[in-house]
């Protein structure tokens, strides 16, 4: 048994790394709603029992049970105070286990955020936290680092500097990648393996994924690097056996698919998730008559981007950028999707709203209704006018947002009013739902109108899309939106639209002290005092002045409340149009007569 990394390297054969953790505890009563890393305390005699099961199947590296134990991932547990205590006691149980037969190696995971530029955590905040974990596992006498499980390339970089920056260790590196060998937002293998050599990283690979992906993928970092490999895929996919997910793949699965990643010059091999101590057993016998492939030679790296393209100008990507860009004060009307799929109501309305030099109508996303880009689409047959297309981040993973701006793009679509939507369900928690919010989504659109897609490969031609926001002038906390307004800018916004106003005062602040761009301002022509009291009791972000329905509420009694509602949404447009350089002018229920008499 080799006693240090460095002996483990100059033996020149295979070294094999453990299996999974969370399989073993899962099928050892610890339920997944828990955090299994909660077991170094509270069961420590478990989770030393799988690692002894791993040595004794002969494993020569044992992963603490640590992989989520970071700052962010354990707060939702209650446990963000116990960082330290759980990764000392993670690397010291794995230790005792090893008993001199075993290296120890720290786990280390994904923050379980997203970090810049789709995610509001910033470089800076994810290499502390990565850090705090690395400097706790250090303590607690690990040999080496094992960074695993990482689909966003940029994360695991910061998790490479983090730990070289705390501790002169070795650090194995590993993505997890999709078919075709890409990491999940379209990374190459090549270049991924490229860049996190260069942040640091000793040995990388890749881990929970698919075998035959993770294969394609090690063959090709392979040709990139010079550095070691190593490869721990998933034993099978995942099948769901009355209420479990259960992995079905066979230990001889693993040893064939082990034979051909030894032939391709992977030094470290073991198993991810459903991989058992049987599966490790298996290994051990096959790395005995095996011999890992001579070093490669190693070629230019895969990066395929060329640089960013130039950005088509506004005066080419719509009508609305370039009245925007021109100064030209700009008139819109909201209308809402129709309750089935027939939509004549909304073309027949923009139509309408044409004939009447309205120059755009705003599509919002209305769950269960048909979607803004199909309504935006059917009414691009009206000439003369616009949409402007409301798209939500909620429900929605990064890559099926790309896919979808790149649809709208093809379909002629350019205008987009990005926003982070409200939570899918009453009660659930904001981010339970969110992948990315506006700030990220704005950040992709960006990159594709500069000719890159999320991962920086170039797409041929850039989209021509024209990049709004919302603005919320009367959001409860100002400093926060004034603040995320800023960001949003810096990611590529162009223009915003605010919530409705009712207060043009707090409006004319929140433009004071936010960045300078065109600011659209929402009208709500008011039909009734109940619509007036919801929007001031119920609506936190779009209160309502109290004298604004002390006036609805006089008028209910006169009988004059939608009179009422007209006169205030026109004495709203002349208070904010020095402010602004646009109106859109909501059309509750569609009444798009009520909408022009206020345009």
């Amino acid at each position: 048994m080799a006693t240090s990394f460095p002996d483990l390297l100059k033996n020149g054969g295979a070294v094999l790394l453990d299996g999974a953790m969370g399989t073993e505890l899962y099928a050892k009563g610890v339920f997944v709603h828990r955090a299994f890393e909660e077991a170094n305390l509270a069961q420590p005699a478990l989770v030393r029992e799988v690692h002894e099961e791993y040595v004794a199947a002969g494993a020569d590296i044992l992963e603490t049970n640590t992989f989520a134990a970071n700052r962010f991932r354990l707060s939702a547990h209650g446990l963000a105070g116990k960082v330290k205590e759980l990764n000392v006691r993670g690397a010291e149980i794995a230790r005792e286990a090893a008993k001199g037969r075993a290296l120890v190696a720290g786990s280390m995971g994904p923050l379980g955020v997203r970090i810049e530029p789709f995610g509001p955590t910033g470089r800076d905040e994810a290499r502390e936290v990565f850090a705090e974990q690395a400097r706790s596992l250090a303590e607690g006498g690990v040999d080496l680092f094992v960074l695993e499980t990482f689909s966003h390339l940029p994360e695991i970089e910061e998790a490479v500097r983090a730990v070289r920056g705390v501790s002169s260790l070795p650090v194995i590196a590993q993505l997890s990648v999709v078919t075709g060998g890409c990491t999940r937002e379209g990374v190459a293998a090549g270049e991924a393996a490229a860049r996190l050599v260069a942040a640091g990283a000793d040995v990388v690979g890749v881990n929970c994924s698919e075998a035959l992906a993770a294969l394609e993928a090690l063959e090709a970092m392979r040709e990139a690097v010079e550095v070691p490999l190593a490869g721990q895929p998933n034993a099978g996919q995942p099948r769901s056996v009355e209420g479990r997910n259960l992995y079905l793949a066979s230990p001889e699965y693993l040893v064939a698919w082990a034979k051909r990643a030894v032939r391709a010059g992977v030094r470290f091999l073991g198993g991810c998730c459903g991989t058992t101590p049987d599966h490790i057993r298996a290994l051990r016998s096959m790395l005995g008559a095996t011999s890992p492939a001579p070093p490669p030679v190693r070629h230019a790296t895969t990066r395929r981007s060329a640089g960013a393209a130039r950005p088509t100008g506004p005066a080419t990507k719509s009508l609305l950028a370039r009245s925007l860009a021109s100064g030209d004060f700009v008139r819109g009307v909201e209308l809402p999707a129709p309750a089935g799929w027939v939509a004549s109501s909304v073309i027949d309305a923009a139509r309408r709203l044409a004939d009447a030099g309205v120059s755009f109508v705003s599509l919002p996303e209305t769950r269960g209704g048909l979607p803004p880009l199909v309504l935006a689409q059917l009414s691009s047959r009206v000439q003369g006018i616009e949409s402007l297309v409301h798209y939500s981040c909620r429900l929605r993973r990064l890559p099926r947002m790309q896919s979808d701006l790149l649809g709208a793009c093809a379909m002629g679509i350019s205008n987009l009013l990005v926003v982070t939507g409200a939570p899918s369900h009453a009660g659930a928690d904001a981010e339970s739902d969110l992948d990315v919010d506006s700030i990220g989504a704005v950040n992709l659109a960006a990159r594709l109108n500069h000719g890159e897609d999320m991962a920086g490969n170039p797409i041929g031609e850039p989209t021509r899309f024209h990049i709004g926001v919302r603005l919320d002038a009367t959001a409860p906390d100002r400093a926060r939106e004034i603040s995320r307004m800023r960001w949003k800018v810096e990611a590529g916004a162009e223009f915003a639209v605010t919530a409705p106003v009712f207060d043009p005062d707090a409006l004319a602040s929140a433009l004071r002290e936010g960045p300078r761009l065109p600011v659209i301002a929402t009208i709500w022509p008011l039909r009734t005092a109940r619509e007036a009291e919801f929007f001031e009791q119920q609506m936190a972000d779009v209160p309502v002045p109290k004298a604004l329905v002390h006036r609805m509420v006089e008028a209910e009694g006169r009988g004059e409340e939608e009179a009422e509602g007209l006169a205030i949404a026109r004495e709203l447009v002349a208070a904010v149009k020095p402010l602004v350089q646009g109106i859109l002018v909501a059309a509750p229920d569609g009444d798009v007569a009520r909408a022009l008499e206020v345009v």
